[in-house]
């Protein structure tokens, strides 16, 4: 995941609009947002999405 990606995501994160556990709600919130690059990489990279979410890890 690359620095913007990581952004948008803490973005939508600290608004609190939508449980980040919510992915169609993330990825619908990040598309009003034009935020393509996370709604692409949520769709791309499931796992690697789950894996950021449940333990912050974030792979390059």
């Amino acid at each position: 995941m690359d620095d913007r990606i990581f952004e948008q995501m803490i973005e939508i994160r600290e608004s609190g609009e939508v449980n980040m556990l919510d992915v169609n709600g993330v990825q619908r919130l990040a598309f009003e947002r034009e935020f393509y690059e996370l709604v692409n990489y949520i769709e791309e990279n499931r796992e690697k999405y789950w894996r950021f979410i449940m333990t912050g890890e974030r792979e390059e």
